[in-house]
């Protein structure tokens, strides 16, 4: 049988620096391989749309004066990696001699979508019957509080609205 021998001090420090070297070049690669990982993960955190996004609903001469005219909407969502599309109604009211108002069609109660009743002259909640005036405010029902007016401008003759994220 060989005797195995002990390596010498000169083996012994070549070797830690190698090990040391291995070490610090494995850790340089990771972090190489890990930054964009990193970033992939951190960045939809990050992002930050500087800019008011106005929903376009339709043309203001479309809106009857004392109607309330409701507009379809739907807008593309983008929250991290989900993606989702939302959808609504608004409805753009003309009083005589009062500034137009656009209301959601979101019920203040549990958040059912009212609809313009022609007959009753009032905005229905069917869900648990609640009431609200053609200016929003709650007539009757559970509604804690009257039907959102929505922030809107006239852009070229065409009626936008801004919406929460």
């Amino acid at each position: 049988m060989a005797d195995l021998e002990a390596p010498s001090a000169e083996e012994a420090t070549r070797r830690k620096f190698l090990a040391g070297l291995i070490g610090v070049v494995a850790g340089l690669v990771s972090t190489i391989v890990a930054l964009p990982a990193i970033g992939y993960l951190v960045s939809p955190g990050l992002k930050r749309s500087g800019e008011e996004k106005w929903i376009n609903l339709g043309p203001l001469s479309s809106v009857v004066p004392g109607v309330p005219t409701p507009f379809r909407w739907s807008r593309r969502v983008e929250d991290g990696w989900v993606k989702t599309t939302q959808s609504g109604t608004a409805y753009a009211v003309q009083l005589e001699g009062q500034e137009l108002k656009v209301l959601s069609d979101v019920c203040t109660h549990l958040g059912c979508r009212v609809t313009w009743d022609q007959d009753r002259q009032l905005f229905v909640c069917p869900c648990h019957d609640g009431f609200f005036a053609i200016d929003g405010r709650v007539t009757f029902g559970p509604p804690p509080k009257p039907l959102i007016n929505l922030p809107y401008r006239i852009e070229n003759g065409q009626i936008q609205i801004r919406l929460e994220a």
